[in-house]
């Protein structure tokens, strides 16, 4: 038997309908069809929107359909122009919106946050924009004085002591060693850098404070130009590692058992202080008038105090210098600690501040003394008779110790 042929095959009777086949309308539908389908899908977006699509919108479709019907409107068909039944292929068609990729309107950018939020438009809850638990700018930890360079006004007290350090750094008797990157510096009084071509010599270190939640000091650094500084031993130590050509002078001696290591600490005059505290904390403020500071200083008294306002030994708070006592040929150091040891019978225990981290502090060097009983005991030390009295805290008297009974 043959095989049939393809005109037998389409010869017979198509009882399913199999080649029944309709063509497709797709891209290969004439020129003018293809403009009036965009139009017809132009006009039904500009119904839904009042506008015209964004070639450049974020949106893909109305992206696609923005580019399509900036081809087609170029060239309008007759069919087209028929189909349009909003005039969107007339001059005075309503442009598409502005897109992002434009340069704003100058009338249209807010002059302030308050323009924004008084737009009618705009519904926002008051709380959402209101601040809270943040301290305003005027309140914020701003220094009531910085560390400036200043002169030196007792410089001829140690302008020997520099002389002979720079003899033995030319003699080779002293060692200028390099400070590492990100090294711990610890300064103690005499020390002697060298910052920025000049000889620093730290001539005072302030009692232990609590700055931006760390422990630190004050420090008294006399430059050999004839000027000083007052800053942090943070902001010291910062500033010698960001000195390249930064030195430690090393002491001379073999180490702190060989007598001559101590040859460069200093016995300093000075002044002891009496301040008062003029805190509006109820606790503070209600005995400030028995309540006082005992510190011993080298530098001018104005300056030491100048940013009690933020210091935690000052109790956080602006303070009052009420009395000032010279030494002569006293150490410093040696005199505070007599002080403070004198009068600890009388040093509130539960006095405290908050600093601004949350974190309670605990001055030590506040007593409850009148300006006299200090003036007393200095006078007392001057003499170098201090060792036979003690501070009575019940009768608040200085006393020989053989009148206890």
């Amino acid at each position: 038997m043959s095989r049939p042929s393809l005109e037998d095959i389409f010869a017979e009777n198509d009882e399913f309908g199999l080649l029944d086949v309709k063509p497709r309308a797709g891209r290969g539908g004439p020129a003018q069809d293809r403009g009036v389908a965009a139009l017809l899908e132009v006009t039904a977006f500009y119904e839904r929107h009042s506008r015209l699509p964004d070639p450049g919108a974020m949106d893909h479709d109305e992206m696609r359909l923005g580019a399509i019907w900036g081809t087609v409107k170029l060239a309008p068909t007759d069919q087209m122009r028929a189909a349009d039944r909003l005039l969107l292929l007339s001059d005075s068609a309503t442009p598409t919106s502005r897109s992002w990729q434009d340069e704003p309107v100058d009338a249209s950018i807010p002059n302030s946050l308050d323009d924004i939020f008084a737009d009618d438009d705009l519904d926002v809850d008051p709380s959402l924009v209101s601040l809270k638990h943040t301290t305003p700018a005027a309140e914020r930890h701003v220094p009531d004085h910085r560390a400036d360079f200043v002169p030196c006004q007792d410089f001829e007290r140690f302008r020997e002591r520099f002389e002979t350090v720079q003899h033995g750094l030319e003699a080779g008797e002293r060692q200028a060693s390099p400070i590492r990157k990100w090294s711990v510096i610890e300064p103690i009084e005499g020390d002697f850098f060298i910052r920025n071509g000049l000889l620093a010599m730290i001539a005072e270190k302030s009692e232990m404070t609590a700055r931006g939640g760390a422990r630190d000091h004050r420090l008294r650094v006399i430059f050999s130009n004839g000027t000083e500084s007052d800053p942090l031993m943070s902001s010291f130590r910062k500033s010698l590692n960001d000195d390249k050509t930064a030195r430690m002078v090393q002491k001379i001696g073999l180490g702190p058992l060989d007598p001559e290591w101590e040859n460069d600490q200093l016995e300093l005059s000075g002044t002891i202080y009496v301040a008062r505290s003029r805190s509006e904390n109820p606790e503070i403020k209600g005995q400030r008038m028995i309540l006082h500071k005992i510190g011993v200083t080298s530098q001018d008294v104005s300056r030491r105090v100048a940013d009690a306002r933020n210091d935690p030994t000052f109790l956080l708070a602006p303070v009052e210098i009420v009395a000032t006592y010279s030494l002569q040929n006293l150490s410093r150091n040696k005199v505070e600690n007599l002080l403070h040891r004198f009068f600890a019978g009388a040093r509130p225990a539960k006095l405290f501040v908050t600093d601004r981290f949350g974190k309670k502090v605990r001055p030590k060097e506040w007593f409850y003394v009148l300006p006299e009983h200090v003036g007393q005991a200095a006078k007392l030390i001057e003499e170098g008779t201090l060792h036979r009295y003690l501070y009575d805290v019940d009768t608040q008297r200085i006393i020989l110790k053989n009148e206890i009974t």
